[in-house]
């Protein structure tokens, strides 16, 4: 199925410098979001939860969301949306279906849902093929599409090399190619469910990482267009060029803005979070040379605390 694209506006041609130019300035906060504050930054494009603390009572009001937009319409609102695991938060989330030993998934758990992550309490790994999963997803979208935003920020993509993995502690494990085209459709309906059966025609649609998935895509290799890169508005990405405040080897770095330029040569924005803020003021080298290779690659880029809880608006000179 071909889904209406619509893009996030390409990168400024503008060159590179400390300060990210006008019109591609982003803004990543998950936790304790205050509308009345992000709307006195300058910021173009806000990723935010739909609720301020996670669940459905926490949603901001229609009011709130004109607030976050007193820019004017030029500022994109995306709503984030983890579409590769369950959090035990939501609203959908059912606390009997685990144990309380160890959080694990309990015989009434439904058969999408898989083990914890260890990384991350109260995250699960799901079955993002099986269609009572989807519907959670696609209800879930809806509320983010009556609530007002302007698109969704899509995580745990990269779930395709999860489900790959021989040694991923589940029961089978399926190949990659598969599990890449199973994501790859999950995307696209997606897009779809916004575009066409909720008639939001520019509807944003962006991945965070799991820009692998490229390899996938059906017609990129060999007609220069793919079903996913034509579904998605842009890309989001982590860690790219430092691991908190340590650079990443350029070959690694380099390995993936391949596939981000695939990205960005069609004309959508490439979104770039490194986790690089220590916190000092002035800001670190680091962070400095995180924003100066972001923008020298075409990519935007957002400096975040190291922490990782994007819990706060992270503002210096030059961000926004």
């Amino acid at each position: 199925m071909c889904v209406p694209c619509t893009d996030l506006a390409g990168p400024s041609a503008d060159a590179p410098s400390a300060a990210t130019p006008a019109g591609t300035r982003w803004l990543y906060q998950l936790q304790g979001a205050a509308a009345n504050q992000i709307a006195a930054t300058g910021f173009d494009i806000v990723v935010m939860d739909y609720s301020r603390d996670g669940s459905d009572q926490g949603r901001y009001s229609a009011a709130e969301m004109a607030d976050i937009r007193t820019v004017g319409t030029t500022r994109e609102v995306l709503a984030y949306l983890s579409i590769g695991e369950a959090e035990d938060y939501r609203y959908y989330f059912d606390p009997g279906w685990v144990r309380p030993f160890d959080g694990q998934p309990n015989g009434s758990a439904p058969s999408w849902l898989a083990r914890t992550n260890p990384e991350w309490e109260g995250n699960y790994e799901v079955q993002y093929w099986s269609e009572a999963w989807q519907q959670i997803v696609l209800d879930y979208l809806d509320r983010i599409i009556d609530d007002g935003f302007d698109g969704v920020y899509l995580d745990i993509v990269d779930a395709f090399e999860y489900w790959s993995d021989e040694e991923n502690g589940e029961r089978y494990s399926i190949s990659e190619a598969e599990a890449a085209v199973r994501m790859v459709n999950f995307v696209k309906r997606i897009a779809a469910h916004a575009r066409i059966d909720r008639g939001k025609p520019d509807f944003l649609v962006v991945p965070q990482n799991g820009e692998r998935i490229l390899d996938y895509d059906t017609g990129l290799q060999y007609l220069g267009a793919g079903d996913y890169l034509a579904a998605i508005s842009g890309i989001g990405v982590e860690d790219l060029y430092y691991m908190e405040t340590s650079p990443i080897p350029s070959g690694e770095t380099g390995s993936r803005t391949a596939y981000l330029d695939i990205v960005s040569g069609a004309g959508k924005k490439v979104l770039v979070v490194d986790y690089v803020d220590s916190g000092s003021r002035p800001v670190g080298a680091a962070v400095t040379q995180f924003r100066t290779a972001a923008l020298g690659d075409g990519y935007l880029p957002y400096a975040a605390r190291e922490d990782r809880e994007l819990d706060e608006i992270n503002t210096f000179t030059g961000q926004p």
